[in-house]
């Protein structure tokens, strides 16, 4: 999660909402990470986590990723939680909670829905206290 808090500082310091991703590999080795650059690349799919999927599948030349984990900070939006589940993620760890746009735990909730093909273990809370004073500092001045 260390990384992915990495990753989430960077993507504040390019004035982008501090969320950051990575993917780790069976053993254990980071084998893809982003951060959102939603305003740098003038694409509103261009999450932490898509971004940090894409890499990695176009990297490992597969479309599923069965063997690895996902770190992200913040909980995934119901656009990431479908991309994680097509991806056929094996674990999601998760840091903040996102009770206004969170689509695992909240809103959407699209690992519980039958057209769900594939959920991935959850482990949600992980540096939550960081991840959240990430985003509160963010927000806070732009406000």
């Amino acid at each position: 999660m260390d990384a992915a808090l990495d990753e989430a500082r960077a993507a504040a310091a390019r004035g982008e909402v501090p969320v950051g991703a990575v993917l780790v590999g069976p053993e254990g080795r980071i084998v893809a990470r982003a951060g959102n650059r939603t305003r740098e690349l003038s694409d509103p799919t261009a999450h932490a986590e898509t971004l940090a999927i894409r890499a990695a599948c176009a990297a490992l030349q597969t479309e599923r990723l069965p063997d690895y984990d996902l770190y992200v900070t913040l909980e995934p939006c119901p656009m990431c939680a479908a991309v994680i589940s097509f991806a056929r993620i094996r674990r999601l760890y998760y840091g903040a909670s996102d009770p206004k746009s969170g689509g695992t735990a909240h809103g959407a909730r699209v690992f519980s829905h039958p057209q769900c093909h594939h959920v991935p273990e959850i482990y949600d809370g992980i540096a939550a206290a960081e991840a959240e004073a990430l985003l509160k500092s963010f927000f806070s001045k732009k406000r």
